[in-house]
């Protein structure tokens, strides 16, 4: 080391002359200080008043294998939706709807059967992509299949002292998607809506299958209906237990279930308020078996109901 660094570092290591020089012309220090501070704070506060928030988002397929001529379709997105965590003004994100937001998985050219696929997110403006959970889905493509069927009506329970007629329009609706997944398919039924009497209202259809479990990544034309109801007021009708006939003295019954155990009758008011239950006839006999039962209804009266009865009839021991 040279004498002149030598004595330099010697200076500095004295308290007394760097205490000198820190001091020295310290209000401009302490000015020049403060001015950074304040650049910094401005440079950097829109990255500051920026916030975080997630958005659970739908993934939606984009095929145009073929120049989109291609009938595909493609089932069992697993997961169906994905996590979006996006940043901006909380302004901004205060007023973002999931749907504004894009997710896509893109399986042009990708074989028939099973794919994993990167999701692609396109953050609105204004805001920034930060990280989507998970980053890949699974699924398959399959050929596109449409299939049509009739549109069974499901209502809401009627009150005991209607009943009620309604008419579908239209009566059939076609199902389209992934054939393993249309093939599913067992029956469409309208969602359950109340009317009241000379009404009518557009409802939603649902695809169910065999189970009754909705079936979803399928498109149904048309995807709603109009339920009319046809009648138009209230029909005397009262639900009455049903009470079979006793068996012959020789002849035990050990089970018996009674299929409904209860029937709907329609009869004047004044008849039916003397009405406390429906007697029926069955034929017994040896064996376990199921047979019809024949209702025995007052004249001016109708069961709106046939029932069927399973029985285990034994002969009966002697004491």
């Amino acid at each position: 080391m040279s004498v002149g660094l030598w004595q330099r570092a010697r200076r500095w290591l004295s308290p007394r002359y760097a205490w000198a020089r820190a001091t020295h012309n310290l209000l401009l220090k302490l000015l020049a200080l403060a001015v950074s501070v304040t650049l910094w704070f401005v440079a950097t506060a829109d990255r500051r008043a920026n916030v975080e928030q997630g958005f659970d988002v739908p993934v939606s397929v984009r095929d145009t294998t073929g120049n989109g001529e291609e009938k595909r379709a493609t089932g069992n997105l697993n997961p169906s939706s994905v996590r979006v965590i996006l940043s901006g003004r909380p302004e901004r994100l205060r007023d973002l709807q999931p749907d504004s937001i894009e997710a896509v998985v893109d399986v042009t050219d990708a074989p028939e059967g099973s794919f994993t696929r990167t999701v692609t997110v396109t953050p609105p403006g204004g805001t920034t992509l930060q990280r989507v959970t998970p980053t890949r889905v699974q699924g398959f493509v399959d050929t596109q299949v449409v299939r049509t069927l009739p549109v069974t009506l499901s209502v809401t329970s009627p009150a005991e002292s209607s009943l009620p007629r309604y008419q579908v329009t239209p009566t059939e609706a076609t199902v389209t998607g992934a054939g393993q997944v249309v093939l599913n398919v067992a029956r469409i039924v309208t969602s359950p809506a109340p009317l009241g009497a000379n009404s009518e209202r557009e409802v939603p259809l649902v695809a169910l299958d065999a189970a009754g479990r909705p079936v979803t990544a399928v498109t149904m034309r048309p995807s709603t209906v109009t339920v009319r109801r046809l009648d138009t007021g209230e029909v005397p009708v009262k639900t009455l237990r049903v009470v079979l006939n006793d068996p012959p003295a020789g002849l035990q019954v050990t089970a018996v279930s009674v299929q409904p155990g209860t029937v709907r009758v329609v009869a004047a008011p004044e008849l039916l308020a003397r009405l406390r239950e429906v007697t029926g006839q069955v034929t017994y006999r040896v064996g376990t078996y199921t047979a019809p039962v024949q209702l025995n209804v007052p004249a001016g009266a109708q069961a709106l109901e046939t029932v069927s009865v399973r029985l285990t009839v034994v002969r009966r021991t002697a004491p």
